[in-house]
């Protein structure tokens, strides 16, 4: 396992680098904060597509080619980035990092493989600590690519940068990354085969499943769209260059991997997933319209702080659940599907804050975000009241 988290690190801190600086590279070229909002959004839109595809085949050829060859992909794409001239190849390269992204859901199946169920979250909140770190040094080291100043700014290094750490991501990988997946089950896997959309239907028919992908649906929709505007926002709130913003995001990441490294598993073994996942849903609501409210830096990291504690307890307590819900041969899919859920909330966050930020002010997409965590704490009630409701079933037999 320490090797598929040494992967992942390394993959994110490339993507990490040219977060900072895309929605301020996307102004360069004249796009609209719409635009920019649809520029990040990209990247989501194929990783919806691709996440299924890479999660179902991971189950038949297994977990390993699956990661050498989406990693490989992600080097191209960020030298592409790297000599892009004109805003339509900045969707072109993000498009083609969308597609290589998809294979998280592959690192997650990877997760279930190796780890057993009661300590399944402590597992994915691994990964997600991995995450974090990607995300607290990526930023910061792209930040310091791109410099502070906005009018004054270039992707050529930091892309390059990205290229490099996922170069040496697909190195780790190929010469130590070992197949999770035993031969037995990726040969029941290849003989059961449903298609696309017959996976799609089949995990949305299972009623615990259906609303723990919702859940995730909403909550990743909510934080996505602040991730995409915040670079806007600040600029408008705090005249905040990249640099500031880099900075920012990897405090968020440092949240995250405390939380995430080393609290869920201890956390989810005391008080659950579920109650877990209630915890985190109401915090990233109060994070969200404490953000809205901001009229100092103070104030924003504050905010920014809770929604990062929020998301680090969610998060991994959602996809804790969804795996538990699926057999051994079909952790790939069912977890591809999970991450098309959120990569349909990435998509359709982003136009949707982009949208509120273009008609109601830089406040907008965060006051959406906190009533949409109305709806993620309800349904996380329903997912608590359901595990009461099997915890007594058990003690009672």
């Amino acid at each position: 396992m320490l090797i598929m988290l040494l992967v992942v690190f390394t993959d994110l801190v490339g993507f990490g680098v040219v977060i900072p600086l895309l929605p301020f590279y996307g102004e360069h070229f004249g796009a609209s904060p719409l635009t920019v909002t649809m520029l990040l959004a990209t990247f989501s839109g194929c990783q919806l597509v691709a996440a299924p595809l890479w999660g179902r085949l991971s189950d038949r050829i297994g977990r390993r080619p699956i990661v050498l060859i989406s990693t490989a992909t992600s080097v191209a794409a960020y030298v592409w980035l790297a000599s892009a001239d004109a805003l339509w190849m900045l969707f072109a390269a993000r498009a083609l990092q969308g597609v290589s992204a998809g294979n998280i859901s592959v690192a997650q199946a990877y997760i279930a493989d190796v780890t057993k169920p009661e300590n399944r979250a402590k597992g994915m909140g691994m990964m997600g600590a991995a995450l974090g770190l990607g995300f607290i040094v990526g930023p910061a080291v792209g930040g310091q690519l791109a410099g502070g100043d906005p009018s004054a700014l270039t992707v050529a290094l930091p892309a390059y940068a990205a290229a490099g750490f996922s170069a040496l991501a697909l190195v780790l990988a190929g010469l130590f990354l070992k197949e999770s997946l035993p031969a037995a089950q990726r040969a029941e896997a290849a003989r059961n085969r449903p298609g696309r959309i017959a996976q799609i239907r089949d995990a949305f028919a299972r009623p615990n499943l259906r609303r723990l992908m919702i859940l995730f649906f909403t909550t990743t929709f909510a934080f996505a769209g602040m991730e995409t505007t915040f670079a806007l926002w600040a600029l408008d709130r705090f005249n905040w260059g990249p640099r500031q913003v880099g900075e920012l995001f990897a405090m968020v990441g440092i949240v995250l991997v405390l939380i995430q490294g080393g609290l869920i598993g201890r956390l989810t073994q005391r008080f659950g997933e579920a109650r877990m996942l209630l915890a985190g849903t109401v915090t990233i609501g109060l994070g969200l319209a404490l953000l809205a409210a901001a009229m100092t830096p103070i104030v924003g990291i504050a905010a920014s702080c809770l929604l990062a504690l929020g998301m680090g307890m969610a998060q991994p307590s959602t996809s804790s659940l969804i795996s538990r819900e699926a057999s051994a041969v079909e952790q790939g899919s069912v977890l591809g599907v999970n991450q098309s859920v959120g990569s349909l909330a990435r998509l359709v966050g982003p136009l949707a804050a982009g949208g509120a930020f273009t008609l109601g002010g830089p406040s907008a997409p965060y006051v959406l975000g906190a009533a949409l965590m109305v709806v993620s704490s309800w349904l996380a009630t329903r997912v608590l009241r359901r595990h009461r409701t099997a915890d007594l079933g058990v003690l009672a037999l």
